[in-house]
């Protein structure tokens, strides 16, 4: 049976690159409904489709499950331009039927108001150093790659998978959010704006914490960590990974006994 959510937020799909988890994304959403998707920045990469990326048609058929979710389960889809998908600038804003673009989103979850955006124009690589976002983004390809041959290597060995590439990035990310304070600017933005909370992408790093007194939700990735955010009914907040949700799709099997089932319980006269 499907789980239905108010709101579902993903982020970092990154389709047209390799190591894009688009089916397992899509196995997700299929196991859930919900009133809002938000696609919250770089669902398409199209850094890496000017390069060596390609589309193909477990990309689409994404695509054709969010285009189902608008005709049949009237979802009110949210698209947020993220770096990598800057090209939406050209036709930002967008709005048809419940299907609209935007760069951000004013989001109600019970009684606060909590300021949607993808991330990237409060990273100062990003934005005042694209080509060095750029470069950065080829080395996290190039990681994303070794990391690939690498576990195949060590699932030949009978060893666990290890994040290579997640490793490595995130070192690097914690010294663009040192110089940037990007978490806690994200903070100040919502503020500003008169928000109680702010949800992101961008760091691919999942996140459910209070900064101050603004509560601060990151949605991760779709390329390692494979997360998303859901609210309930209630207002309430939590990171669901892939890998847990599959887990929890698993049926139990009872472990097999020697007593016959109705036998164990019949009391036997003295």
């Amino acid at each position: 049976m499907k789980k239905h959510y108010k709101t579902i937020v993903l982020s970092d799909l990154h389709l047209g690159i390799k190591n894009s988890r688009v089916k397992e994304v899509v196995e997700f959403l299929k196991g859930h409904t919900c009133d809002t998707l938000i696609l919250n920045g770089d669902i398409i990469d199209g850094w890496q489709l000017k390069k060596s990326g390609s589309w193909k048609s477990k990309h689409t058929k994404f695509f054709k499950l969010i285009m189902k979710w608008l005709a049949k389960n009237d979802t009110k889809v949210i698209y947020l331009r993220g770096n990598h998908d800057d090209f939406l600038d050209e036709v930002l804003p967008f709005s048809l039927g419940n299907f609209s673009i935007k760069k951000h989103h004013i989001l109600r979850s019970g009684d606060a108001k909590y300021y949607v955006v993808h991330g990237d124009i409060f990273d100062t690589v990003t934005t005042k150093l694209k080509w060095l976002a750029k470069l950065g983004d080829i080395g996290y390809t190039l990681l994303l790659w070794l990391n690939r041959h690498y576990n195949n290597y060590r699932v030949k060995k009978g060893l666990p998978y290890y994040s290579l590439s997640q490793v490595v990035k995130q070192k690097v990310k914690q010294a663009v959010n040192f110089i940037s304070d990007f978490e806690e600017q994200l903070a100040e933005v919502a503020k500003a704006n008169r928000c109680q909370g702010v949800i992101c992408g961008h760091i691919h790093q999942p996140a459910n914490k209070m900064i101050g007194n603004i509560h601060y939700l990151n949605s991760g990735d779709w390329v390692e960590t494979m997360s998303a955010l859901v609210e309930d009914d209630h207002g309430h907040w939590e990171v669901v990974y892939y890998a847990d949700w599959v887990k929890a799709q698993t049926p139990v099997t009872a472990p097999e006994t020697n007593v016959a089932p109705q036998e164990a319980w019949v009391l036997q006269p003295a």
